[in-house]
């Protein structure tokens, strides 16, 4: 348990303090969980913030490795390779938030894995639970001909402002933001709690297109315009108003209602923004300057002069130029994708693919993408055959990146607790057909094809032109794996989407029936250029119900599709409690203790001057305790916002305490100046030893009744 402790030493000095402090920390509340000391349901919590996530397999973890905007070096690359060999199976997983997981790894080891990570700046805090999650952007960024600027600094900027920032840590729901590069929004910013575009007014400043709101789920919602122009210095100011107003008003209780989107609906999005103006006077910062030419983005790759491809008569050489390759802004240099199945990548191939990369590519910028794949940066034009030729021996030169053959896929029932039905192994399958029988497909960029093991939209089918979910069906006493169909989602531009409406649903094993049927109808019936989503209005939902109806019809099901793909026992619902959202924690036990370390962290935070983040936590300690005294006499509440009025209405109306409302509201009334940190912890201080105090005599007068 202690070797991390090794590990430890090797972190650059400049961030050593911090990270040395998180791993230490998760060592303790690891042993303290093990010992009875942490309710499991906290720890739960804990352990999320930390990137530990439980999987459907008991006793190992997967662990989520956060790369902000999918950023990640070949030495980054190789030390995750090397950390799957040590702690893991040997796989890497490449994500549709553009994060790496590695799965079935034992909770005892994870600190030391940590430390590991961190000797090449790699993180794992904030990257599950109910926190800012991985910041992502389209992976073309600063070297897109069409991109009115790079948007790669912005997003690195928030990632490391919002980073371990108090008033992220125990949200009512996870935060998800996206950077599109352009108007195309290839990082789909409409189903985002916040998404940005960039845009460049008549004054020549830069700014960004502002979207709340979006999500996927159960209950999908399409985000709104915020603003059409918000100025690059008040961005990150923006994003923080936002995060305390949802911190405070945000639903608490009930976890399906409690993301952003919900709060946006229930309140509207002029009042949501009135709201985030409100706290302006509480940021330390009014405007941020973000570093937009920061060294680590820029090419580190000259143009050659010649920028002839050398001839290749290869039929697949060309396949894959066509649909893998494209010409960067930067004279004779290309973006070259790879195609990655599933997004699973071994650790043998994904060292090799390092060593390529350093020959041909840049090795301090490639990029994860959202489907799952790679993009190396700045390839010169003349490298791209012998490029290829080494890629070929690794297999991943399969054409068609982000084509209607590149399925996106999450997990599943391979890890996810949440998943109903297979979605890895129908996706390969699905793959075949359109490989084998359809190969044309490999140049159509207009259909995406996206599977999710249940209706929570981790593989993102809601967003697309053809759509599937796990789903499941009884017929009798059996219970058949089944997958929910849907179609007519996607991307419109400019941050506007749709949703995919869901069709009909069919037995798992007949999927493949219903690519077919779905890619015949579209050739028979579509007009010359005529887009999937147009013959999707066009023809209506009805028609294509009326299509798929006969693979629907289950009174002639075989024994086969009792089995779900890939699986050889019959099939039956196992889920569990799902993780991917973190949990509501509101244990009366935990919370004066809760109370009693947001002080210790508030006057930590004060001795290091943060004062911002010294009141952040004072406030917290004000909410822990008055939950705690709350819920001592049976009064349940949902939001923070509901339950300062609450305390009054309980416990001030009554005598039993002065003001609570005005005392803890004071957070967004004053600016966060030193004299302020001081005065407001020590309220805090007094109100936590108050509601001790109260408590205890509450105690002692039911013990004297008893007696």
């Amino acid at each position: 348990m202690q070797s991390f402790r090794t590990e430890l030493e090797l972190i650059d000095h400049s961030t050593k303090a911090l990270v040395e402090k998180d791993i230490i920390d998760l060592d303790k509340k690891i042993r303290e969980f093990k010992e009875g000391i942490i309710n499991p349901e906290k720890f739960r919590s804990l352990r999320l913030a930390r990137g530990v996530y439980g999987q459907r397999q008991q006793g190992v973890q997967m662990i989520r490795i956060k790369l902000p905007f999918g950023k990640i070096s070949t030495k980054q690359l190789v030390r995750i390779a090397d950390i799957s060999d040590e702690y893991s199976n040997g796989n890497l997983h490449l994500t549709t938030r553009q994060d790496i997981q590695i799965h079935h790894v034992s909770l005892d080891r994870t600190p030391e894995l940590w430390a590991k990570l961190e000797q090449d700046d790699i993180t794992l805090r904030e990257a599950c639970g109910n926190t800012v999650r991985n910041i992502t952007a389209s992976p073309e960024a600063g070297i897109d001909i069409n991109e009115p600027f790079d948007v790669s600094p912005y997003a690195d900027a928030l990632f490391k402002y919002f980073l371990r920032k108090p008033f992220g840590q125990e949200l009512g729901r996870k935060i998800k933001i996206a950077f599109s590069n352009n108007e195309k929004d290839t990082a789909f910013t409409y189903i985002h709690d916040f998404g940005f575009i960039p845009k460049v007014n008549e004054q020549n400043e830069r700014g960004f297109k502002v979207l709340i709101g979006g999500g996927l789920g159960a209950q999908p919602f399409l985000a709104q315009t915020a603003y059409e122009f918000l100025h690059e210095d008040k961005l990150i100011p923006f994003v923080e108003a936002s995060i305390r107003v949802f911190d405070r008003y945000g639903e608490r209780v009930s976890r399906h209602k409690a993301r952003i989107k919900y709060l946006i609906n229930k309140i509207g999005a002029a009042e949501f923004i009135k709201l985030t103006s409100e706290e302006e006077k509480a940021l330390l910062n009014h405007t941020v300057k973000i570093e937009r030419n920061a060294e680590a983005f820029e090419p580190k790759v000259e143009a050659k002069e010649n920028t002839e491809i050398p001839y290749n008569n290869s039929t697949d050489f060309r396949k894959w130029l066509a649909t893998n390759t494209f010409n960067q802004k930067q004279k004779g240099l290309h973006g070259v994708y790879i195609k990655v199945l599933l997004g699973n990548i071994s650790s043998v191939k994904a060292r090799e693919l390092a060593e390529i990369i350093d020959s041909y590519a840049s090795s301090e910028d490639i990029r994860i993408t959202i489907n799952q794949g790679f993009l190396l940066k700045h390839v010169p034009t003349e490298e791209l055959i012998y490029l290829y030729e080494e890629l070929k021996e690794l297999d991943l030169v399969t054409p068609g990146f982000d084509s209607v053959g590149d399925i996106t896929a999450c997990p599943g029932t391979d890890t996810c607790n949440l998943a109903i039905s297979n979605s890895t192994n129908i996706s390969v399958e699905l793959e075949k057909v359109i490989y084998t029988e359809y190969p044309e497909l490999i140049y159509n960029h207009d259909i995406k094809i996206k599977i999710s093991g249940c209706m929570n939209s981790c593989g993102q089918h809601g967003l697309a032109q053809i759509g599937f979910h796990g789903s499941s069906f009884k017929v009798g006493t059996n219970v058949v794996p089944a997958l929910q169909v849907l179609l007519g989602g996607g991307t419109l531009g400019n941050g506007k989407g749709r949703i995919a409406e869901k069709v009909i649903k069919v037995a798992s094993k007949r999927a493949p029936d219903v690519l077919r049927k779905l890619f015949d109808d579209f050739e028979n019936g579509a007009a010359e250029g005529e887009y999937f989503n147009s013959y999707y209005d066009r023809k209506g939902k009805d028609h294509f119900y009326q299509l798929l109806k006969p693979i629907g019809d289950n009174s002639n099901l075989n024994a086969d599709e009792y089995f779900d793909w890939g699986s050889e026992e019959k099939f039956k619902t196992e889920i569990g409690v799902g993780e991917c959202a973190g949990v509501i924690i509101d244990l009366v036990q935990t919370l004066f203790f809760e109370a009693d370390e947001k002080l210790a962290w508030s006057a930590e935070a004060h001795e290091n001057k943060q004062f911002g983040d010294s009141i952040y936590y004072s406030y917290a300690s004000f909410i822990h305790a008055a939950k705690g005294l709350l819920l001592n006499k049976g009064v349940h509440v949902n939001t923070h916002h509901t339950l300062i009025s609450d305390f009054d209405k309980h416990f001030v109306e009554t005598g039993e305490f002065k003001s609570f409302k005005e005392l803890v509201l004071q957070i967004n009334k004053n600016e966060p100046t030193e004299e302020f940190s001081v005065s407001y912890f020590n309220e805090a201080k007094q109100f936590v030893n108050d509601v001790k105090a109260y408590r205890e005599k509450i105690k002692e007068e039911v013990l004297e009744e008893i007696k």
